[in-house]
């Protein structure tokens, strides 16, 4: 592939719900701009962007795969992302480097969730859109229904250029297009000029009024002349289609099949047409300059600066980033600088890649995608600039990782194995979080959905040959005391030949009124009963016993502990025998002072549209939950509630399986309350059964 300039170059991210042919598409294009000799399919395992095993297996897009290919003298890098929930960071950060999405939508589906996020993502980050409705050759497709759900739920800014039409039998065999009033059916597998149906001419012409009003409202000019009355021409109206896509006030809908080819050519030529060049749809753009927000300009002629918005770390080929270059350009043998980590690296050789493929080339300009081979130091979302002008890019929101398994290896002695296995995979999916408990010894693995962990264990199986176990995390559970015992001595006294063993105390355990320490220590000993000495004996006795409570061996807090009387031995008193004697005290008071077992509350704020609010309350209520209130954020409901840890597990898939996945939470550790009397007694004998 030759190298191309910032004014040749477009990218385009594909988005769209899990099946709506968003790889089918990017197929085709690759194969009519010639870029491959055949058209893979998905079923049969064989596409240029599906290639982990993971995929192939599952029939569905994990990772997102970058596809460039030439069209009318221009490049377009396509963004195949995935349409699955558990991966839509994949598909922000592909967002993050694109200038136009294409959001993919099924005819024989209609509007379906990933296109309301899809759509929802662009508003976020600002990306014109463009949505080609597909699957046209499907028996059930019905593009008037999908149509009319789109232009209801996202406005007016959904405005068709084209329209298909059916046979007899209501097969799909053309389309119409609506500013040239021109019509095509298939022909012995191609699409041939026809004469317009008789019964499409004046849904052509009441859907065209509507196309011109909105390309007219991105120009103060034609607004004019269409309140006139005057006709705007074709390239009037192409005009305003142009600056209405770059500002978001049109989204311009296509049709056609992915499958038989139909409309592919059509969409390439339209993103070429209306999509201005890489560097034009980014003049510019935000980023730190020491410490301060700066704006910077996106041209070949500026210091070269870049953004990584994906990581592969294969251990066969090794790691490779993913980067858009935002300013200047970048050459073979050019020395680059990461700022955030302060590491010099020379780039020895530069790459562009389509699917798995590596395509070395010289240079790359301003807004081209590429990729680089073996940084060392280099992250996803890290800046790549020079040591002369350095910049930190902003970082894209990523969605949360609230969903947590224990995780453990098969085999003896792979826990380092697995480790490392694991940054590596971090590494490739940022949403992935390790977090190893010291409470729990548990090692911890956090991800988005269910889905995304399981992918994880597979590529752990096949990749890294490590096989692993999956376990729900333990609740870190706590135990404390609601009264007080008073007077507790505790006596330790052994005799075995020359010194013996001698420790006596006498103590009163209370609560302390703080649950965030495990205990407080006091002395109130008179007339040296008790040694000046033994106190931190005492003490240290009182931090091991309270790292095991007395009903389920959980960790103690809010304890108070006040040694108050005793005696002691000038020969046989020890440090060892104070401490001891401690422990017995605590052993003999702290069950005569109610103890009780105590549960992590989280802070929990669950965003869903409003139509889901009783279920979802409904749902917090039997996960014995407060709801604390209900707040509006933009067209969505915000509930705020306070909900025991020990019932938000695998909360994430409930969250999408009640709201069809248009809900999202948040959560955080709130504090410690008491348990209900009848779950205390089911944890105790859950705890022992353990044991």
């Amino acid at each position: 592939m030759k190298t191309y300039t910032s004014d040749k170059v477009r990218n385009v991210v594909l988005l769209g719900h899990s099946g709506s042919g968003k790889t089918t598409y990017v197929e085709s294009a690759l194969y009519y701009a010639g870029a491959t000799t055949r058209i893979g399919k998905v079923e049969d395992g064989n596409t240029v962007s599906d290639y982990e095993a993971e995929e192939i297996r599952r029939h569905v897009s994990i990772n997102t795969s970058v596809l460039p290919l030439e069209w009318q003298d221009t490049k377009i890098n396509f963004l195949d992302t995935p349409g699955y929930f558990d991966f839509m960071a994949e598909a922000k950060l592909a967002m993050s480097v694109a200038d136009l999405a294409v959001i993919m939508v099924s005819a024989k589906s209609g509007l379906e969730v990933g296109t309301e996020k899809a759509w929802s993502y662009c508003k976020e980050m600002q990306l014109p859109r463009m949505v080609f409705v597909n699957q046209m050759d499907d028996e059930n497709a019905n593009f008037e229904k999908t149509l009319a759900d789109m232009r209801a739920r996202f406005g007016k800014a959904v405005a068709p250029l084209q329209i298909p039409f059916n046979d007899e039998d209501g097969n799909f065999i053309g389309f119409i297009n609506l500013i040239k009033r021109d019509a095509r059916k298939k022909v012995n597998g191609k699409l041939t000029k026809c004469e317009m149906p008789e019964d499409k001419k004046n849904e052509v012409e009441r859907l065209r009024s509507m196309l011109v009003e909105v390309a007219a409202e991105s120009n103060d000019e034609l607004m004019e002349k269409f309140f006139n009355d005057e006709e705007l021409t074709e390239e009037e109206i192409y005009d305003g289609l142009l600056d209405g896509i770059a500002n978001y006030r049109i989204s311009p809908v296509m049709c056609g099949s992915a499958t038989l080819g139909y409309g592919v050519k059509l969409l390439m030529n339209t993103i070429v047409r209306f999509t201005p060049p890489a560097a034009e749809a980014r003049k510019e753009f935000h980023a730190l300059v020491d410490g301060s927000d700066a704006v910077l300009c996106s041209s070949d002629d500026d210091a070269f600066s870049a953004f990584v918005f994906k990581t592969i770390s294969d251990p066969y080929i090794g790691r490779l980033n993913l980067f858009r270059v935002m300013s200047g350009k970048l050459e073979a043998g050019q020395t680059i600088y990461n700022v955030e980590k302060d590491t010099t690296e020379r780039v020895a050789h530069l790459y562009i890649v389509r699917g798995k493929e590596q395509i070395e080339v010289d240079e790359l300009h301003t807004g081209d995608i590429g990729a680089l081979a073996k940084l060392t130091n280099t992250s996803t979302q890290d800046t790549l600039a020079t040591k002369d002008h350095p910049i930190v890019l902003p970082k894209i929101s990523l969605p949360g990782s609230v969903y947590a398994m224990a995780i453990k290896p098969k085999g003896k002695g792979d826990e380092d194995k697995l480790s490392a296995a694991l940054t590596k995979l971090r590494e490739e999916d940022p949403t992935l979080k390790m977090v190893v408990d010291k409470e729990t010894k548990q090692t911890l693995i956090y991800g988005v959905g269910e889905q995304q962990i399981d992918v994880m264990v597979n590529k752990l199986k096949t990749k890294y040959k490590i096989e692993v176990d999956l376990e729900d995390p333990i609740v870190p559970y706590r135990e404390t005391i609601k009264g007080t015992a008073a007077n507790i001595r505790g006596r330790h006294k052994k005799q075995s030949g020359g010194h013996g063993q001698f420790g006596d105390v006498v103590m009163t355990f209370e609560p302390s009124g703080d649950l965030t320490v495990p205990y407080v220590f006091e002395e109130k000993v008179f007339g040296g009963s008790v040694p000046k000495q033994y106190f931190p004996a005492v003490e240290k006795g009182l931090q091991e016993c309270v790292q095991s409570g007395v009903l389920a061996g959980f960790p103690m807090v809010g304890v108070k502990a006040t040694l108050l009387d005793g005696s002691y031995h000038p020969v046989d008193s020890s440090e060892m025998a104070f401490k001891l004697a401690t422990a017995i005290a605590f052993k003999e008071g702290i069950p005569q002072a109610k103890p009780t077992i105590l549960e992590p509350i989280e802070h929990v704020e669950v965003l869903i549209p409003e139509e889901y609010m009783g279920d979802i309350m409904g749902d917090i209520n039997k996960r014995r939950g407060r709801i604390l209130s209900m707040d509006a954020v933009s067209k969505k409901k915000c509930i705020v509630a306070e909900v025991p840890t020990a019932e938000m597990h695998k909360y994430a898939t409930d969250l999408r399986s009640l709201t069809q996945s248009r809900g999202e939470y948040r959560h955080y550790f709130e504090r410690y309350e008491e348990v209900p009397a009848e779950i205390q007694k089911r944890i105790i004998e859950k705890r022992a059964a353990a044991k």
